[in-house]
Formats: C-alpha cells, sequence, structure tokens
C-alpha cells in the first residue's frame, strides 16, 4: 500500500529555513504520514539544495601532494581515498524518521530525487540513500543528525496514479526503501552536480557502542561514570516486553496485548500481519538498543496506524540503550492504554 507526501509550500518553507541541529536541541517531531513527493517547483529544489556551509572549505584538499611526489604514488592514494569517501558518503533525503527494518513505499515525481535514484541504481548492486526525518527544536523544524540507510528495494513506472495528482508532466514512479544500517552526519552537507545533497556518515552498530562504551568504563575495573550498570538496567528492562504481565488481560506480555489492539484497529486488512513479517523475530533481551528499535517500528509503522505519539526520531538521538528501552517502554505502554480506552492519547 502506497502512502504519499504532498509538497506543501508550509513542509517546504521549514526544511528551506532548517539548518542541522545539534543533539542537544532536538525533541520529539511527528512528521506527517502522507507520503507523495510531487513534481518539481522553485520552491521543492530547496529539498535538495546545498543549506549547510562547510566550515572547512579553506582548509587543502586531501588529495594534495607534493610536487616531487611519484605520480603513481598520488595516483593510488588518491583511488584509496575516493574508495574510502565512497564507502562513507551518502546522498540524503529528508522524507520521514525511519527505524531499521523498516519499509516504505512512496509514489513520486519529483525530477531531482528520480535523477538521484537513477544515479544510484546505475552505480551500485544494491543502491542505498540515506533517509533523515525532522525533528522540532526551539528554533523551528529541523533534519535529525542521526538516521538510516535505506535500500531501494524496488523503484518503477506508478502502477497508478491519484486523480488530482498532475505531476507537472513527470512521470510518476512507485518506489519501495528498506532501512538498514544506522548512521550519524560526520560532516558538512554538500550539494552535487545533480542537485542533490551528499554527508560524509559513521554508520552505528548497537554491538559496536555496547563494548566502546564497556571499554571506557571498566579499565580500571569500575563503573566510575554508571555506564554498565546502566547497560544492565536496560537489559532487565528490556524483559518486559515479552514476559507475561498480571496487570494486563490473561496475563498477556505488552507485545502480545498490543498486537492484540492493533488488530482491532488496521487501517487495511492484515495490516499488523504484514508489518510482523516484515520487521522479522524481536530481538534477544541481551541487545536493548535493537529491542527497542524494533518496539519503535512496530508502534510507529509505515503507513502510519494512528494509535501511538512518534517515538522514532527520540529513539534514533537517544544516547544510550537504557534511553531507548525507556522510550520504546513509555511509547507502546502509551498505545496499549490509547487502544483501550483506558488513557486516550487524543
Amino acid at each position: 500500500m502506497h502512502t504519499s507526501i504532498a509538497t506543501t509550500s508550509q513542509w517546504l518553507a521549514f526544511v528551506m529555513q532548517a539548518s542541522i541541529a545539534t543533539a542537544h536541541d532536538v525533541v520529539a517531531f511527528a512528521p506527517t504520514q502522507r507520503h507523495r513527493i510531487g513534481h518539481a517547483s522553485p520552491n521543492s529544489a530547496a529539498l535538495f539544495s546545498n543549506r549547510y556551509y562547510n566550515d572547512f572549505d579553506d582548509l587543502p584538499s586531501p588529495r594534495s601532494t607534493s610536487a616531487t611526489e611519484d605520480p603513481l604514488i598520488t595516483s593510488l592514494r588518491n583511488r584509496q581515498l575516493e574508495i574510502e569517501e565512497s564507502s562513507t558518503k551518502l546522498p540524503l533525503v529528508i522524507i520521514d524518521s525511519m527505524l531499521p527494518r523498516q519499509v516504505l513505499d512512496i509514489q513520486l515525481s519529483h525530477s531531482t530525487l528520480k535523477n538521484l535514484l537513477r544515479h544510484r541504481m546505475g552505480e551500485m548492486e544494491s543502491p542505498t540513500l540515506g533517509m533523515l526525518g525532522m525533528l522540532r527544536t526551539a528554533k523551528g523544524f529541523v533534519p535529525l543528525t542521526n538516521g538510516v540507510e535505506v535500500q531501494i528495494v524496488k523503484c518503477g513506472e506508478a502502477a497508478s496514479v491519484p486523480r488530482d495528482t498532475t505531476g507537472g508532466g513527470e512521470e510518476a514512479w512507485d518506489v519501495t526503501l528498506k532501512a538498514t544500517r544506522r548512521f550519524a552526519l560526520a560532516g558538512g552537507v554538500e550539494k552535487t552536480a545533480g542537485g542533490w545533497t551528499e554527508s560524509r556518515v559513521e554508520f552505528l552498530d548497537s554491538g559496536t557502542e555496547v563494548e566502546r562504551l564497556l571499554n571506557q568504563s571498566g579499565r580500571d575495573g569500575e563503573d566510575s561514570d554508571g555506564s554498565r550498570l546502566s547497560l544492565a538496567r536496560a537489559v532487565s528492562k528490556c524483559s518486559q516486553f515479552t514476559q507475561p504481565n498480571r496487570n494486563l488481560p490473561d496475563n498477556l506480555s505488552i507485545i502480545d496485548r498490543w498486537i492484540q489492539l492493533a488488530k482491532q484497529n488496521e487501517r487495511y486488512p492484515k495490516q499488523i500481519s504484514t508489518l510482523l513479517n516484515q520487521l522479522g523475530p524481536i530481538p534477544p533481551e541481551g541487545e536493548p538498543s535493537e529491542r527497542a528499535f524494533w518496539i519503535g517500528a512496530l508502534i510507529n509503522p509505515l503507513p502510519a496506524l494512528g494509535v501511538a505519539m512518534e517515538i522514532r526520531p527520540r529513539l534514533l538521538m537517544a544516547k544510550g540503550a537504557e534511553e531507548r528501552v525507556d522510550v520504546a517502554l513509555e511509547g507502546i505502554w502509551g498505545s496499549i492504554k490509547h487502544m483501550d480506552g483506558s488513557a486516550r492519547l487524543w
């Protein structure tokens, strides 16, 4: 099922005014669930233009070499830099906050974005993009600094186009994107000759984050900053998602109760069954961050179910496993109480 994002003037206005936010500035923002990207317009180009200035433009290029260096060495060094750069640089699109395992079906006719898709599919066996969502800060709406790499699973001529969509003469495409690795922006955002933006990124891995945390806090055998204790609490809290709960009907677990209620609120037949197949099995308790991301993808599905507060931006920007688990627990409990009527969210 395809959802759509309309490139309204209001939505474009805050994208045009946005600048990259620092992590401590951000608070949760629930993005629109309309996923149609329309035809290009003078304003819509701002989605892909370079609004973020690089503070390092005046520094010499890393490819600069001395006049006496062997040309072969220079060529090899430059080729190595190109390979390293391509492996950590992603074109960026701002459509929706996505979590690993989520699948987004969109229909688009924006010429620059279509050119970007052609470019990526032409140069990569498994083409990918960098997906960023939006947050509300004290200064307005800004893109997240953390996002996910999305694989272009399907891209082709749209099977059908709504009657109210003219597309400005552009052919509409149906596109399927699947979220994989998380990343954090690790450099300035640069405009390419094709009109889209790119940035160097650092890919994030929950297992590596835990190892780094433990190494930093445990070199002397002490937990001076409480990191290991926080991780232990996160693992303990994770068990709440799947353990029988005496406060729920039939001692169901939190997840089973949420699924039971969500199936009564589906927007289309078998929405929850399809969602569970996309997400796969829930990660084990020993992987608290991955379990929290799985919960976020469950209660904030694509397309939206409309039964939970938006927690995906908070999960992406959270500092550690315990914070992610706390966000997920708060989100799923709030959704359950909303659906059973005990504490409506709206």
